[in-house]
């Protein structure tokens, strides 16, 4: 069942959540619980899809942005909500990011929507205080 994240294993430097991205704009980038960085970036004519331990990272895909797409929190409503969906064939990569804009210390809750033939696979949520997060008003397609 853990096929859709053991597509490459690669070894490069250690980085801290956010760094990978070099040249290219964060888009998004946490930690989870377990130590794994997530991280999106925008190369501009590309988006990238990273997921692993930190240096060892289990999953990293390249798409055209053409192929991406964001869902944008509308203005209304008690939760904010955005994300970035990367597809890999019939697997999209949701990252995504949300607070409860009526709670008094608007608790954020972040991570990853793993989806397979539009089914939810897995979820990984972001575990630690530090989160990247360049989602809102980023120029993609509407997520349908």
């Amino acid at each position: 069942m853990k096929q859709w994240i053991i597509a490459a294993l690669l070894l490069a430097p250690a980085v801290e959540a956010g760094a990978a991205c070099g040249k290219a704009r964060t888009v998004f980038a946490c930690t989870t619980a377990q130590g794994k960085e997530v991280e999106v970036c925008d190369a501009g004519a590309t988006l990238s899809y990273r997921f692993g331990r930190p240096g060892r990272p289990e999953m990293m895909l390249s798409v055209p942005r053409s192929a991406a797409s964001t869902s944008q929190w509308p203005g209304i409503g008690r939760y904010i909500s955005y994300s970035v969906d990367i597809p890999n064939g019939h697997t999209v990569y949701s990252v995504f990011w949300s607070a409860d804009r009526n709670a008094e210390d608007h608790p954020v809750e972040a991570g990853v929507n793993v989806l397979v033939n539009g089914q939810s696979a897995a979820i990984v949520k972001c575990g630690g205080e530090r989160i990247v997060q360049n989602i809102e008003g980023i120029d993609l397609k509407p997520t349908e």
